[in-house]
């Protein structure tokens, strides 16, 4: 079967003044993998995500999504494009309850124009209720309906982080980045976060591209890694190969294999 990427980063620099944070990097992501991104701090890994994310243009080289060139595009314009990207700390509506913030998610609907519920009530009156049954089937998958109700702001770190994935689900993501889940997750909550991650890439058929500094859950989830250092990308293969690789240990890992099997 050929190689489909979702994602193709081709060549792509960033600068900062006189700091070359980026320096020609090329990845690909394939649709339907769990893809990851790691390096050690200053490796450019967060400049080369928030790039793919739309939140600052390359200085040089494309980005291509889904066979359409996005180099440039803002968040909101990928958004449409189906490109959604979680975050490191939980964007909840604190004072809206798990399912209303759910409910919000999809674009676009006619309960959002005062003419159509003026002249055509029961045409927003319908699509809020499929809006709500979805919602209700992502609470539901995500195993959250006990706290469905509860204000967002209420959820612990973990119950947020399930909550901003179940707005992935919300809309026909062509991809999700996933920008640092593990961050301020406790180890039982981590483990359900992984294993929703796993359901929705192998029941669903969701793409993954991941950055995250916890490594036992990149290798729990991602096949293949790619690793940066010093702004470029300098290999790419499963967390098994890459330990084994000397020149990744010493970039990344910091010593020897054996410290960090």
């Amino acid at each position: 079967m050929a190689f489909d990427a979702v994602i193709e980063v081709r060549s792509v620099s960033k600068r900062f003044g006189g700091l070359l944070a980026v320096n020609q990097c090329s990845l690909e992501v394939e649709r339907g993998s769990i893809t990851g991104l790691i390096g050690p701090n200053g490796a450019g890994k967060s400049t080369l995500f928030n790039m793919v994310a739309g939140n600052f243009p390359p200085s040089s080289g494309e980005i291509i999504f889904d066979g359409q060139d996005i180099t440039g595009l803002k968040p909101h314009e990928l958004f449409k494009l189906g490109m959604l990207r979680t975050f490191q700390i939980a964007h909840e509506f604190s004072n809206m309850t798990a399912l209303e913030n759910l409910m919000m998610v999809p674009g676009d609907q006619p309960g959002e124009s005062l003419t159509t519920l003026w002249f055509q009530p029961k045409k927003a009156a319908t699509r809020e209720a499929e809006v709500r049954q979805k919602a209700l089937d992502v609470i539901d998958f995500l195993k959250l309906g006990h706290v469905k109700n509860e204000l967002a702001g209420n959820l612990s770190g973990g119950q947020k982080k399930l909550l901003e994935l179940g707005r992935t689900m919300m809309v026909d993501a062509k991809i999700v980045l996933l920008d640092e889940v593990a961050a301020g997750v406790n180890k039982t909550l981590l483990n359900d976060l992984a294993a929703n991650i796993e359901r929705m890439n192998k029941e669903l058929g969701y793409t993954f591209f991941v950055i995250e500094h916890d490594m036992d859950l990149i290798a729990r989830l991602c096949d293949p890694v790619i690793v940066m250092a010093q702004g470029e990308v300098i290999a790419k293969g499963n967390m098994d190969e890459l330990r084994a690789n000397p020149m990744i240990v010493e970039a990344y890992f910091g010593g020897p294999v054996e410290a960090h099997a």
